[in-house]
């Protein structure tokens, strides 16, 4: 094997590590510890995962995972999903989300806080969130964000800010 063809061997050999190197490497572990557990337990093209605890002001505790491999959702329709994200698209329904989760609230308590809109408003808004399953009526006439989709919530808020 002549010098030229060693050197092109290594060449590409090193640049075949480099490029398994630059996959497997994560800036910082301490930052990317439940995306490591994630890639230890499924191979490729991967998945995705929302998780969460929360403590609420209300004592009750939301504690959530799920999880859908990439492939499973890239493949699905996600037009069944649009009624209840856009349920989520508007600043006033975001706003009573936000309150609820504070403590369930009458719709009463909710009209009060300023910006909220009329009555007729907030009851309509309340209407669209308990139709998408974002929130749902308990005794009393009050109204809390279901334990269920406060993870999914949180998390969708979340991924937002990004």
């Amino acid at each position: 094997m002549s010098d030229d063809d060693r050197l092109a061997a290594l060449e590409a050999r090193v640049a075949a590590l480099e490029k398994k190197i630059q996959h497997a490497a994560t800036p910082d572990p301490d930052t990317f510890w439940a995306l490591e557990g994630l890639i230890e337990r499924v191979g490729d093209p991967g998945a995705v995962m929302i998780t969460g605890h929360a403590a609420l002001p209300d004592g009750r505790v939301a504690r959530w995972q799920e999880g859908a491999a990439v492939a499973e959702l890239l493949d699905s329709d996600w037009s069944p999903h649009a009624a209840v994200l856009a349920a989520l698209a508007h600043p006033a329904r975001i706003g009573l989300l936000a309150r609820v989760l504070q403590g369930a609230c009458t719709a009463q308590e909710l009209v009060r806080i300023d910006g909220m809109g009329t009555s007729g408003q907030v009851y309509h808004h309340l209407r669209q969130l308990v139709a998408a399953g974002w929130l749902h009526t308990v005794g009393g006439g009050r109204y809390e964000v279901p334990v269920a989709r406060v993870i999914p919530l949180l998390t969708t808020i979340l991924g937002a800010r990004r």
